[in-house]
C-alpha cells in the first residue's frame, strides 16, 4: 500500500506556542518540505491573516518539483452566500492546486456551536466543497472532531461525510482534533469508514493523550492512505502528529511505501534545519 504524506507544518504547526515563522522561512521549508518527497504541502489559511496571503502570492515562484501546495480554510459561513463567502474566495484566490477545508462533525458543535439542523450543516459542507471543485481543486476535507462526533452519534457523523463525498471530496480526513481517542478506538473507527467509502482516507491527529504517532499508525493500519501531520511534531497545545517519527515507521517497520523512501537518510537533516528557522 502507498501511503500519502500531508504535512501542515507551515499552518497547523505555526500554531504552537512560541512558533513565529516569517514568509522567508515558510517559503525555505517548503522548498525543502518538497524536496524530501512530501506530496501536499498545507502552506497556510488565506482568509485569516495577511501573512499566509503574503505567502501564497510568493509560493507562485517556487519551482515546486512533487509536492502539490495546498491553502487551508473553513466550510461557507452562509448557506445562501456561498459563492461570495469570503473565506472560500480567498482559497480561490491563493491559486494552489490542492485546496483542505474543514467542517464539522460534531452535532454539539454543528447545533450549539453554529446553530444549524443537521441538514443545514450538510448542505454547507456539500457547497463548499462542490464550489471548490467546480474550480479543478484536489479537495482534502478534514472532518473536525471526527472521533468525538462519531462515539457521540455516528449516524451524524455519516451524514456529514456523505455529503462532502457527493460533492466530489477526493480526501477523508478524519481528525482527531481534542488528540483524546486511543489506538485501539482509532483502528476501530477507521476500519468503519473505510469499509464504507471508496474513495482516500486520512488521518490527522493531535497529541494530547501523548498518542498521536501510534493514533496515525494504528489509521494506516486500518487502511488509512492519507497521514497529516507536521515535522518534530510541532503544533498547538500539545502538538500534532510528529512526521518524523510516522514516516520512518511507515516504511521500516510497517513496509509501506511513500514518496519519502528514497530520501529517508535526509530526514534528520530535514529535522534539524525546520528546528533551527523555528528557534527551537
Amino acid at each position: 500500500m502507498f501511503i500519502e504524506i500531508f504535512d501542515t507544518t507551515l499552518r497547523d504547526g505555526t500554531q504552537g506556542e512560541g512558533i513565529n515563522l516569517s514568509v522567508q522561512d515558510k517559503l525555505l521549508i517548503a522548498q525543502r518540505l518538497d524536496e524530501f518527497g512530501i506530496d501536499i504541502i498545507e502552506g497556510g489559511w488565506p482568509g485569516s491573516n495577511p501573512k499566509d496571503e503574503e505567502f501564497f502570492q510568493k509560493a507562485k515562484t517556487l519551482s515546486l518539483k512533487h509536492a502539490k501546495l495546498c491553502a487551508f480554510g473553513s466550510t461557507a459561513r452562509s448557506i445562501e452566500n456561498v459563492k461570495g463567502d469570503a473565506n472560500l474566495n480567498a482559497l480561490l484566490r491563493a491559486e494552489t492546486p490542492a485546496v483542505s477545508i474543514f467542517g464539522k462533525t460534531w452535532r454539539l458543535h454543528s447545533s450549539l456551536g453554529l446553530g444549524l439542523t443537521d441538514d443545514e450543516n450538510a448542505e454547507l459542507i456539500y457547497q463548499s466543497v462542490k464550489l471548490m471543485k467546480e474550480n479543478g481543486k484536489l479537495l482534502v476535507f478534514d472532518a473536525e472532531h471526527f472521533f468525538d462526533g462519531y462515539k457521540d452519534d455516528k449516524d451524524f457523523s455519516y451524514k456529514m461525510l456523505d455529503a462532502a463525498v457527493n460533492a466530489g471530496a477526493d480526501r477523508l480526513v478524519l481528525c482527531d482534533t481534542n488528540g483524546g481517542t486511543l489506538p485501539s478506538e482509532i483502528y476501530e473507527i477507521v476500519k468503519d469508514i473505510k469499509s464504507r467509502y471508496s474513495l482516500t482516507i486520512g488521518i490527522h491527529a493531535h497529541n494530547d493523550s501523548e498518542l498521536a504517532v501510534a493514533n496515525s499508525l494504528a489509521a494506516v493500519n486500518a487502511g488509512a492512505a492519507h497521514v497529516q501531520g507536521t515535522l518534530n511534531g510541532v503544533g498547538e497545545r500539545c502538538g500534532n502528529a510528529n512526521l518524523s517519527s510516522i514516516i520512518p515507521n511507515i516504511i521500516l517497520k510497517l513496509n509501506y511505501d511513500t514518496n519519502q523512501k528514497s530520501k529517508l537518510d535526509t530526514l534528520t537533516h530535514l529535522s534539524n534545519y525546520v528546528y533551527e528557522l523555528m528557534n527551537l
